[in-house]
């Protein structure tokens, strides 16, 4: 069976991470972070804390990543750690909520922001959505080449964006007399819930780890992860700074569209256009990541279980997992129709429907590398991640806080499609155990690894 090849370079798995990361939250969060922070310095600090645990968490993956490549990433630390049961779960669970909800959830936001240039009826943002999920699949399923490429060219679109939002920040600052004209909310501290949003901005660096089978060199990981992290942490300082200059943390405290409020006290209202069409491409940015890195946990699950063979196919011409590939997109379509259903705002519903179930086997990854150290203590490791055990066990507590916090925060909202979407999210994870059942008692369900 054709195995994939190591062909992305240190820029490409950068390149994949700062464009999953840097996507639309940088456009939703900071006006949220600024709400509940209270000071100017606060909100900075809790940009840095945000970096910082990002990149604890970050070392954490370089072990993982370099003593383990594998294109099923998670699904194979967890198997390794704990075995097929809890592998099969979050493979599962990546499947059919994690990743493909993510997809769903980024694709609303893409769907949100072009019907602002040009509405398309009643379901203008789910016709958006489901139609930037089959352009950028297809796009995928031609081969890793033109996915990274769209993935590189995106990335640099998007940061380029940002550092001119950051050069308006700077150099056009809004009067005091027009912004209190316009936006005025007294930030409250509640630093915890600031975080919350801080740490769902950083999300998505993780990903890595599902192309690490083909990076060119596996100690590469090590300055991709590094790298990508610090790119991100300096980009968020530099946003986070411009908007302070340009609107102060007031305004941004009541400020929903915070990037367009920026340039609209710089430029007017022509300048919305101009954010709009950022975000579509922060959102295509993050879309295309996602669907690149998605599909590698899906190719691993059709390796080891013959209930889900098909999707351990490996296209050898385009280098890449066709078949999870197209799985993955309608899976992605459904839960598009389905966050459609739930509640008028799609994007609300998806994060909902993903947040509890990736922080809970994010949680158990930062335990497999306890375990993993117990169970295979002699494996050469090119690189260990420093002060252990200190390093993991931030990282395991900031999971486990931040599971916490997604089921509390969302159950907390008047919102019924958010409530809902939590609910529908767990069921499905559960929805895995009859499954797993039934894949075990298939015959020949567990391939040769």
């Amino acid at each position: 069976m054709t195995e994939p090849k190591p062909t992305l370079t240190v820029r490409d798995v950068v390149s994949i991470i700062v464009g999953i990361v840097v996507g639309v939250f940088i456009f939703k969060a900071p006006s949220l972070v600024a709400a509940n922070t209270g000071s100017e310095t606060l909100f900075m600090l809790a940009w840095i804390l945000g970096g910082a645990l990002s990149l604890i968490g970050a070392l954490c993956y370089a072990e993982l990543t370099t003593t383990y490549p594998h294109s099923g990433g998670d699904y194979h630390y967890l198997h390794r750690a704990f075995g097929r049961n809890i592998a099969f779960l979050f493979a599962w669970s990546r499947m059919a909520v994690i990743q493909t909800g993510a997809i769903a959830m980024l694709a609303f936001a893409f769907g949100d922001y072009a019907t602002q240039i040009f509405n398309l009826g009643g379901h203008s943002p789910s016709l958006y959505a489901a139609g930037i999920i089959i352009l950028l699949t297809a796009v995928n399923v031609m081969g890793v080449r033109q996915g990274k490429g769209t993935q590189n060219l995106l990335t640099a679109i998007i940061v380029t964006g940002l550092l001119m939002v950051v050069a308006v920040g700077f150099l056009f600052p809004a009067s005091p007399a027009d912004v209190q004209q316009h936006l005025f909310k007294e930030p409250q501290l509640a630093f915890g819930l600031a975080m919350i949003f801080v740490l769902l901005t950083y999300g998505g660096w993780n990903e890595a780890a599902y192309v690490s089978a083909e990076v060119k060199d596996r100690r590469n990981m090590v300055k991709a992860l590094v790298y990508g992290i610090g790119i991100i942490t300096v980009i968020y300082l530099l946003v986070g700074l411009a908007y302070l200059r340009g609107m102060g943390l007031t305004a941004m405290a009541g400020s929903t569209v915070v990037a367009a409020d920026l340039l609209r006290f710089a430029f007017g209202e022509t300048a919305a256009i101009f954010i709009s069409l950022l975000v579509m491409i922060a959102a295509m940015s993050s879309i295309n990541g996602t669907i690149f890195t998605g599909a590698r946990t899906n190719y691993a699950l059709g390796r080891d279980f013959a209930l889900f063979r098909p999707l351990g196919y490996w296209h050898k011409q385009n280098n890449t997992p066709v078949n999870a590939l197209l799985i993955q997109g309608v899976i992605a379509l459904a839960l598009v129709a389905l966050g459609s259903l739930l509640s008028k705002d799609g994007f609300k519903t998806m994060v909902a429907y993903t947040t509890p179930v990736f922080w809970l086997f994010f949680l158990f990854v930062g335990l497999s590398l306890f375990r993993l150290r117990s169970l295979e203590p002699k494996t050469p490791r090119l690189f260990r991640v420093p002060f252990y055990p200190i390093t993991p066990l931030i990282f395991c507590a900031t999971c486990l806080y931040m599971l916490y916090s997604a089921i509390g925060y969302a159950l907390s909202l008047e919102l019924a499609g958010w409530s809902i979407g939590v609910f529908v999210g767990i069921a499905v994870l559960l929805a895995g155990i009859p499954v797993l059942i039934f894949a075990t008692n298939h015959k020949g369900e567990i391939k040769n690894k």
